[in-house]
């Protein structure tokens, strides 16, 4: 008999998006949709322990958040319009196959990145609402209070109500407007589901890097010639190739230098590397400069052409991470061009760049790891210990924070010299 606390959990990341992006589509609401939506999960908390888990738990809860809304439509039929809208989710009351998702996640998508709403409004609605992840999750990736993204989020979706944005794939002399707001919230789903926050007990959740993939997928087929689509695309199958080798048994994170890279999956190296090269021609061919995520695409193609750790090609990454730095300047860009350079010259050189960004980072938890690493590989112990302290509480996943510990309890034998650690960045 299944735990069905855990069904529960995991159709609730599965099925979310899938659930409130058709709803979306039908009523033009996305408040209703996602109201709709967590009454059919309450629901199913409430009933599916008793009379068990359906055989296609997806296709229920659809059923079930239809049936939902179209009551709720009725009450408020008053109006004319919500009768039609009711007439509307009547009549499509079949349940649609679970795997069938078509393209209402897309829709959903270039809906919450329309160019009426700030940036951030785009990226915290498309993380809730697509990426299925909660408030307190959201407000974690943007620092910001749990209450403060609440509003965030509540305000943008009024705002799509109001100005009556339809949930469409745009036409095609819409999307260039569109698309860098979209590849942000799908870079930013993408790391959510690699290293996961929040109190998430899974560190790696595959429904979302995979949910990431098929989207930037979607968009590239949209635009085939835009090289920052496809260099987003290949960032992700090269960083989702080494997704095996990540994590020890006991559940802690594996340094890139320390994993088995004969587990890493060589079919989306090929396929992410091939990507990105052709991108690249296509800069080079035009003469023009690689945008961000081809830059970070390319950073990632050094790591996995090394078949060792130790032949990794510092110097390009070091070079590449300089470039990057003019059209993307910030202290996570700077901290990883730091790490590169102690990896290539020495320890040292590397903390005297890292130092310089602690007033910029003293709250970034993989400022504190990355001193940490240095001044252990630098022999000062010490001060090594005294940072990952500092980096321990500010970790948000749980197998960093086992690898952590782990990395300070070493310090308390007797210490010998170490190569310099690494970022959340440049893991990836």
């Amino acid at each position: 008999m299944p735990d069905v606390a855990e069904v529960i959990t995991r159709t609730h990341r599965e099925e979310w998006a899938r659930i409130v992006a058709g709803l979306a589509r039908k009523l033009g609401d996305l408040d209703i949709a996602e109201d709709m939506a967590a009454e059919a999960f309450a629901e199913a908390a409430t009933r599916w322990p008793v009379e068990g888990v359906p055989p296609r738990p997806g296709a229920w809860l659809t059923t079930t958040a239809r049936r939902k809304a179209i009551d709720r439509l009725r009450r408020e039929a008053h109006r004319h319009q919500k009768h039609l809208d009711a007439q509307l989710v009547n009549a499509a009351s079949d349940p649609e196959p679970v795997g069938a998702v078509g393209d209402d996640r897309l829709r959903l998508l270039f809906t919450c990145c329309h160019p009426a709403l700030s940036q951030d409004a785009q990226v915290a609605l498309t993380l809730r609402a697509v990426g299925g992840l909660t408030v307190a999750e959201i407000a974690q990736a943007f620092l910001v209070q749990e209450t403060t993204m609440g509003q965030r989020i509540s305000r943008a979706k009024a705002k799509i109500r109001a100005a009556h944005i339809p949930f469409r794939v745009p036409a095609a002399a819409d999307l260039p407007a569109r698309i860098d707001g979209v590849l942000a919230v799908l870079y930013l789903i993408f790391n959510e589901g690699y290293f996961a926050s929040g109190d998430s007990t899974d560190p790696i959740r595959r429904e979302l890097t995979s949910e990431a993939i098929r989207l930037t997928r979607l968009a590239r087929e949209l635009l085939p010639d835009d090289t920052e689509v496809a260099g987003l695309l290949a960032l992700m199958l090269l960083t989702e190739a080494r997704t095996p080798a990540r994590l020890s048994v006991e559940g802690r994170l594996v340094r890139l230098d320390e994993q088995n890279r004969d587990t890493w999956d060589q079919s989306l190296i090929t396929e992410g590397l091939s990507i990105c090269q052709a991108a690249f021609d296509t800069h080079t061919a035009e003469g023009r400069s690689a945008g961000r995520y081809l830059l970070i695409a390319a950073i990632n193609a050094v790591h996995v052409r090394a078949r060792r750790a130790e032949c990794t090609d510092w110097s390009e990454i070091a070079d590449l991470y300089s470039r990057l730095e003019i059209i993307d300047p910030g202290p996570i860009v700077a901290l990883n061009k730091a790490i590169a350079i102690a990896e290539r010259d020495t320890p040292e050189a590397g903390l005297l760049l890292v130092d310089r960004l602690e007033s910029a980072l003293a709250g970034h938890h993989a400022f504190h790891v990355a001193r940490a690493e240095l001044l252990r590989a630098a022999g000062r112990v010490s001060e090594a210990l005294d940072a990952y302290d500092r980096a321990i509480p500010l970790a948000a996943n749980t197998a960093e924070v086992a690898h952590l510990r782990t990395r300070r309890a070493q310090l308390t034998h007797p210490p010998h010299r170490l190569r310099a650690g690494e970022s959340k960045e440049q893991r990836r």
